[in-house]
């Protein structure tokens, strides 16, 4: 298939407007953190809910839409979905308590949380193997642009209006989609009528929501409180109980045969380990901007600016890269480009000029921009087709996970490292040291990255173990 239809463009547009605003709400309320503690007088660590309750839910929906969108018709689906995330945005932005705008925010994730995993095997269903690079760096735009402008666009906006605008403004494209996509949409792929799993989808709500809520409640370091080592130990056991049913469930909610594929296994573990470094790592660059320089959101926002284009410029040209030269060639450039970004974080003072961390950010994102959608679609590529939608729900579900823990651990290497260094130096001065400190292990976990790629094998590797496994394209 060297071309695809007006019909199937037109999903992938429809598709990707979903895509973007979901990964854009991720990151929209950082920026607005304060003015909204302000208007309902809560404390921060209250405040945090507003992101973390929407990566909590987005969390636990992943799994289940392995499900949904195989029971389900893609028009049907994507449309619920779209409406679900445009009741909780207007809730959000009407809320008149803080706990209605929390429920606002999670209702929202519930309907985001379908679109990226939709999207992938739609993708995956519509273009060929050796074009699906290109087709994948569509989602890449919104996967790496929309997170990366979220900052800037809401510093922006609650510079010069209220917070509610964040909701206000982004309403009308979701409506407008959601008339798009009525009209417009068609099907894709065939629908199987499953039988639901409701203890896999239990186990799942319940094992991955504690492990999300313990991780979030770690961003202050305080690993020995219960709400976080409690959380987290039932995390594991529930999940660990989840892995067991699935495995030997006649309707799994979840087919974890996808592990038996060496690629997709492989670009999960890299990605389990890039995540871990570039979401805790893309809080220290506004808390260096922020809390050590004293710049406003807005300043701190557009450092981030030349980063988010250098992701929306190179997007579709480094899947084209990715489908001439593979994931093996590609991502290892792309990763030694994240080290030298990272790297030049990691040696930022005080008084560097603003242009240097905004370079170092976009060189980050440069690399990201060769490595991310590259290795997906490399783990896609490796399984037959009938099994995209699981190995799309199981990649997301585990780099949620690691994003979660990742921020956890970063924010805690940088909190204790500040503690540490208190003692004879100003506040400043120590929370500068944390944040050398959280980019350094940074640096660290992408080099690991980059080594972890001399495990992935050729093409033609992969596509001799479908058949090894009995299975075609």
């Amino acid at each position: 298939m060297n071309t695809i239809s007006k019909k199937e463009r037109g999903v992938l547009l429809i598709l990707m407007v979903g895509v973007f605003l979901g990964f854009l709400n991720q990151t929209l309320m950082n920026t607005a953190l304060p003015q909204v503690m302000a208007d309902f007088k809560i404390s921060t660590a209250l405040g945090q809910w507003m992101t973390n309750g929407y990566m909590l839910v987005n969390g636990i929906m992943v799994p289940l839409t392995a499900f949904l969108i195989q029971r389900l018709k893609t028009r049907t689906l994507y449309l619920s979905a779209l409406l679900v995330f445009a009741i909780g945005t207007l809730a959000s932005g009407f809320a008149p308590t803080y706990f209605t705008l929390i429920l606002g925010r999670m209702v929202q994730a519930a309907g985001a949380g379908i679109f990226g995993p939709l999207m992938n095997v739609v993708v995956m269903n519509i273009f060929a193997a050796n074009r699906r690079g290109e087709a994948m760096e569509i989602i890449g735009l919104a996967l790496n642009f929309a997170p990366t402008i979220g900052p800037t666009l809401s510093g922006f906006i609650v510079s010069n209006h209220s917070w509610r605008w964040l909701f206000w403004g982004i309403a009308p494209f979701i409506f407008l989609d959601l008339i798009l996509a009525f009209f417009l949409l068609k099907n894709i792929g065939t629908q199987k009528f499953l039988r639901f799993n409701f203890l896999g989808v239990l186990l799942s709500s319940v094992g991955l929501g504690s492990l999300l809520y313990g991780f979030s409640n770690a961003g202050d370091g305080q690993w020995t409180n219960p709400n976080v080592w409690g959380f987290l130990v039932v995390g594991l056991l529930v999940t660990t109980l989840f892995v067991y049913q699935q495995t030997h469930a006649k309707n799994p909610l979840l087919n974890f045969n996808v592990f038996k594929y060496h690629n997709f296994t492989i670009a999960t573990i890299i990605n389990v380990v890039l995540m871990c470094a570039l979401y805790g790592g893309a809080l220290m660059l506004p808390l260096y901007m922020q809390t050590v320089r004293g710049e406003s959101a807005l300043i701190s926002g557009l450092v981030l600016l030349p980063g988010a284009l250098i992701t929306a410029i190179l997007s579709p040209t480094s899947g084209k890269w990715y489908d001439q030269f593979g994931a093996r060639r590609l991502a290892p450039i792309g990763l030694g480009i994240v080290v030298l970004g990272t790297i030049i974080l990691a040696n930022l003072q005080l008084n560097s000029p603003l242009w240097l961390p905004a370079l170092g950010q976009l060189i980050r994102q440069l690399g990201l921009v060769m490595v991310t959608m590259p290795i997906q679609t490399e783990a896609f590529n490796s399984l037959p087709i009938n099994m995209v939608p699981d190995g799309s729900a199981v990649y997301t579900t585990i780099r949620q996970v690691a994003a979660s823990f990742g921020t956890a651990a970063l924010i805690t290497a940088y909190g204790l490292t500040s503690a540490s260094v208190k003692a004879g130096h100003t506040q400043v001065s120590a929370d500068l040291n944390g944040i050398h400190v959280a980019f350094w292990i940074a640096t660290g976990l992408v080099i690991l990255a980059l080594l972890l790629t001399s495990l992935l094998r050729n093409r033609q590797d992969f596509v001799d173990d479908r058949h090894v496994h009995g299975e075609a394209e």
